[in-house]
């Protein structure tokens, strides 16, 4: 008798279209800004990363991860800093981003 997993045997995590809509509009702004410059997307096993990147040789500055196994539960998205630390999980991409989007926002001198 085999047991039924939602996802199949053998198959990787990636992100969906809208997904990745969503993540390259923040990256597209991003780089306008001059803040980032590349990204590396990686599909696992278990999980997709989004990588996010000042310079191509450096270590990511952002993590955007998807981990469909924790849907049900803290929620598969979650958006991990430099030094590892996780700064927004949740079941909503679009307002996992958000802890990025803040980031955006300055006060314009005259």
């Amino acid at each position: 008798m085999a047991s039924h997993t939602p996802f199949p045997i053998g198959s990787q995590v990636a992100f969906h279209r809208t997904e990745l809509s969503l993540i390259l509009g923040l990256f597209g702004r991003r780089v306008a800004a001059g803040e980032w410059r590349d990204y590396g997307i990686s599909c696992l096993k278990d999980y997709a990363v989004f990588s996010v990147f000042r310079r191509t040789a450096e270590n990511p500055l952002y993590r955007i991860e998807k981990h469909p196994k924790l849907r049900l539960k803290q929620g598969q998205y979650s958006v991990i800093g430099l030094n590892g630390q996780v700064l927004k999980r949740g079941h909503d991409l679009k307002a996992v981003l958000r802890v990025l989007e803040r980031k955006l926002i300055r006060a314009v001198s005259d």
